[in-house]
């Protein structure tokens, strides 16, 4: 597997969202070590420069690490309150859905008033590569309008034809790949389905997933060249760097970005995955994820990364682990409070609920 964390570097933010309006910024490189440039983030760009800080960040989290829909044996005996309560506790403003969210405003509304959370987002399984655009259209209806309702910022879209995710018995070498007509025709599918979700008025972003045919680096780029605009990515850290791609590979992508999943990797576990004959769920289940600041990505350089792009948007932590060795609320605590260390170092306003 590639390694593309010997070194952990920082580089300072920009202040516009899209392009940066000021041109090619000088850096100051220093050195050079595994291949990286080593910037002087003393003084941030944007200080230099003289100008004032305008990104946005709201920091969500997702229900996996308290509820596991595709492993039972992880999933702590909380009801959906309880854990929106405890989402709320450890500073959160918002939090995606899983399978036990019903799919209602007047049901759902109160509660998340009452903890003051937002809806930022939920999976869909997507079905699109083997399936009918009409029907993915009826399929996805329902949680649309839910989420329209909610103020969703968007669907998270994940192809779950062929995929292999949720199959405790397949190796992760049994991944399944698409050949470059595949591609092509899924391609056009995925856009036009993305063009037709933007028009009403709730856009998806397209989740790579390990397991799944859009899991490495280079199967990234190729749907990206075979996709159009509408199609907004979601950057999922944990997922990448387990596929064995440079985290920082997205960003050639950034206009694309509309949402962020901060998982985070315990290397040793991901080091000693045996590919050929242990799942995905394997992997969960001996621990490869966690929360930002509990693992060894390099979450400063992937927010001023993030920031230098002119990210504005949701940062979601999401790390599906044992609650009992690993329990929710404390993990969501420590995810939490590294992620607003880190997007206010990165000059970052972080908006609270509402």
């Amino acid at each position: 597997m590639p390694r593309w964390w010997p070194v952990v570097f920082t580089i300072p933010p920009t202040s516009e969202c899209g392009a940066d309006p000021s041109g090619p910024r000088k850096t100051n490189e220093r050195t050079r070590i595994g291949g990286h440039r080593h910037r002087d983030i003393s003084r941030p760009d944007h200080e230099r420069e003289g100008r004032k800080a305008v990104l946005k960040a709201r920091i969500g989290i997702s229900p996996i690490a308290w509820w596991n829909d595709d492993l039972e044996e992880l999933s702590d005996d909380v009801s959906l309150e309880e854990c929106l309560r405890q989402a709320s506790e450890a500073g959160y403003s918002g939090i995606e859905t899983g399978q036990r969210f019903p799919l209602s405003m007047k049901e759902l509304g109160p509660i998340l008033d009452r903890y003051r959370l937002s809806i930022c987002g939920g999976w869909f399984s997507g079905q699109l590569l083997e399936g009918d655009l009409e029907a993915e259209k009826d399929r996805i209806r329902a949680q649309m309008d839910f989420f329209i309702a909610a103020g969703a910022p968007c669907i998270v879209y994940g192809e779950t034809a062929r995929s292999i995710q949720g199959m405790q018995d397949k190796a992760l070498s049994a991944k399944p790949t698409v050949d470059a007509a595949e591609m092509k025709a899924y391609g056009r599918r995925i856009t036009a389905f993305a063009e037709w979700c933007a028009e009403e008025g709730m856009p998806i972003s397209y989740h790579h997933h390990v397991g799944t045919v859009i899991e490495t680096e280079s199967e990234i780029e190729a749907f990206v060249n075979h996709t159009g605009e509408a199609v907004k990515l979601l950057y999922d850290t944990g997922h990448l760097a387990m596929a064995g791609g440079d985290i920082s590979s997205m960003l050639a992508h950034h206009r694309r970005i509309s949402h962020v999943h901060t998982k985070d990797i315990r290397q040793a576990v991901v080091s000693g995955l045996d590919r050929d004959k242990e799942s995905f769920l394997d992997a969960v289940l001996k621990g490869a994820f966690t929360v930002p600041g509990d693992g060894d990505l390099p979450f400063e350089r992937i927010v001023f990364e993030l920031a230098e792009k002119g990210y504005e948007g949701w940062f979601v932590v999401e790390a599906e682990q044992d609650p009992i060795i690993s329990p929710p609320f404390d993990m969501a605590i420590k995810g939490h409070e590294e992620l607003l260390r880190l997007l206010e170092a990165a000059h970052y306003r972080v908006i609270p609920y509402g």
